[in-house]
C-alpha cells in the first residue's frame, strides 16, 4: 500500500447508500418532560448507546410547520420581513407557520399563505421536507410551492407584525450569498426553486379540488 493509499483510509469511512446502520442506533430507556409551553415541549431522555453505555439526550418536540414559496406571474417571490426575537433582528423569509392538530398539510399551507400575505393560489406543488434542527428538535418543515396567485386581504394574528416584500430570485440569491438572509427554510426553498427551474428537481403541480 502506498503512502497516498494509506492516507486516504485514515479517519471516518465514507457511508454508502443502503449501508447497515445498526451500529449507530440509540435505544430509548426512559424520559421526562422538562418544560411544556404554548408551542414547545422540552424533553430529557436517557438512551442506551450501541455499546450499552447510557447517554442523555435533550430535545424539543415540535408539531411541525409548513413553508410556502409563492411565485407571482412575473416570477417575483412573495416574502415577509418580521422581527425574530431569539436572534434579535428582522429576517427576510418565506411565509410559514405551525401545523394545527390533525390539519392536512395542504390546508395548512393554504391557510398560512392567505393569513400572512392575503394571496390565494390556483396551483400547488409539494417539494419536500427539511429537519430544521435535527440535533435538538423533532421539527419538520414541509416546503410547498404556490403559483397562479390572486391578491386579497391578510388575516394576521393579534400581535403579528409582518411586512410583505416582493423579491426576484436573483435578489434573494444575492441576499443569501451576502449573509443577509440566514433562515434555513428560505435557503433550502431557494435551492429547490433553482433546481426546479434547471430541470433537476421536479415539482408536480396540481389544482386543489
Amino acid at each position: 500500500m502506498s503512502d497516498d493509499d494509506s492516507a486516504s483510509t485514515r479517519g471516518a469511512t465514507t457511508p454508502q447508500v443502503g449501508a447497515d446502520e445498526t451500529h449507530l442506533l440509540e435505544r430509548f430507556v426512559h424520559g421526562e418532560q422538562v418544560f411544556r409551553g404554548r408551542l414547545l415541549d422540552v424533553r430529557r431522555d436517557t438512551v442506551a448507546m450501541p455499546d450499552g453505555r447510557p447517554a442523555t439526550r435533550e430535545y424539543v418536540v415540535h408539531p411541525g410547520a409548513v413553508a410556502v414559496v409563492p411565485i407571482l406571474d412575473d416570477g417575483r417571490l412573495v416574502m415577509e420581513r418580521q422581527f425574530r426575537y431569539p436572534i434579535g433582528r428582522v429576517a427576510l423569509e418565506f411565509p410559514a407557520g405551525k401545523i394545527d392538530a390533525c390539519e392536512p398539510l395542504l390546508v395548512c399551507a393554504q391557510r398560512e399563505l392567505t393569513e400572512e400575505t392575503g394571496y390565494r393560489a390556483r396551483e400547488w406543488a409539494r417539494a419536500g421536507l427539511t429537519h430544521n434542527a435535527m440535533a435538538y428538535s423533532t421539527e419538520i418543515i414541509e416546503i410547498w410551492f404556490a403559483r397562479g396567485l390572486t391578491a386579497g386581504e391578510r388575516r394576521l394574528d393579534d400581535g403579528e407584525l409582518i411586512d410583505l416584500a416582493l423579491v426576484t430570485e436573483n435578489e434573494l440569491d444575492t441576499a443569501i450569498a451576502s449573509g443577509e438572509v440566514t433562515d434555513a427554510k428560505t435557503m433550502i426553498a431557494l435551492l429547490w426553486l433553482q433546481k426546479w427551474r434547471a430541470g433537476s428537481w421536479p415539482l408536480h403541480w396540481f389544482t386543489p379540488g
